[in-house]
């Protein structure tokens, strides 16, 4: 494959994520609405493009993850966007969490010009960005998935092809819904613990053994615990998760009561200024509601 990519969107997981591209022999075209998020990158020998579609006319695999839907169908159907620059011989990647009915939707205005194209969320937070270790949600035909498996290899460990597109997402909706429950639960443990006087270190060490371990428990209780509520994953982007999630759900007739409480949380945690912090400061909302603002 041609080692030539580009990559839009250098947020918390795109930065991590072009660089693991990078430092995997990739020369990398790249965009950021905000430029200075691409000075390291620069730095490091990527080629600035000043568009989404200057992206797609420098590089025929192009990658994307950036925040809301809105954002996705600007990159990617906007003025100057990436269908502008799209060829037969491109494969465009979005590794954004959006609706599912949105990169379908995508999928076929591309498809008009001979480009294909896949829907690859990803789960792992900025640790798994920065390490690899990524777990990616794959919809899009047999012959897309095998082009771009040895790039998504770069970026994570876990690689699964789900179906058509559409099958990503809605395989990351069924991880977001799992994670808003977790992390619920782990919250409340900690206000818990810390409220009845134990050592919520030691708590965390010895239940993660057991039946309550979980990828939350083990990474991000510790950071709660030491006041760190910088974004792996920002609550705003979660809320928009959750709300794609029931939105899906209700489509299909389902009922999610668990999840539609804890996006209540979450938007509580929003109106008090928690909204660029990381999904861990749902303790904050916690606390509040114990009406106890010192236990963590």
């Amino acid at each position: 494959m041609d080692k030539r990519a580009g990559f839009i969107g250098l947020g918390v997981m795109g930065a991590s994520m072009s660089r693991r591209l990078m430092d995997a022999g990739y020369s990398l075209y790249i965009y950021n609405r905000t430029r200075s998020k691409g000075d390291e990158l620069v730095a490091r020998g990527a080629i600035w493009c000043d568009s989404p579609e200057e992206v797609a006319r420098s590089a025929d695999l192009v990658f994307t993850i950036v925040g809301f839907p809105k954002d996705v169908e600007e990159v990617y159907l906007g003025e100057h966007g990436i269908e502008k620059g799209v060829r037969s011989t491109s494969i465009l990647v979005d590794m954004t969490t959006t609706k599912p009915s949105l990169d379908i939707a995508i999928a076929e205005r591309l498809a008009s010009k001979g480009a294909r194209m896949a829907d690859a969320p990803v789960s792992g937070g900025d640790k798994g960005a920065r390490e690899g270790t990524l777990s990616i949600m794959v919809g899009c035909s047999d012959d897309v998935f095998e082009e771009i498996l040895p790039s998504l290899s770069v970026m994570g460990r876990n690689i699964s092809h789900m179906g058509g597109i559409g099958s990503g997402q809605h395989a990351k909706m069924a991880n977001q819904i799992v994670i808003a429950g977790t992390m619920a639960g782990v919250s409340e443990a900690l206000v818990y613990g810390a409220r009845a006087g134990l050592d919520v270190q030691k708590m965390v060490e010895t239940i993660s053994k057991g039946a309550a371990g979980c990828w939350t428990l083990d990474n991000l209780a510790p950071r709660v615990i030491r006041g760190d509520y910088a974004p792996g994953f920002m609550v705003e982007h979660f809320i928009k998760d959750m709300s794609i999630a029931i939105e899906e759900s209700d489509m299909m007739g389902l009922s999610l009561p668990s999840l539609a409480l804890t996006r209540e949380l979450y938007k509580a945690l929003k109106a008090e200024g928690y909204g660029r912090n990381g999904t861990q400061a749902l303790v904050k909302a916690i606390e509040t509601l114990s009406g106890r603002s010192d236990l963590l």
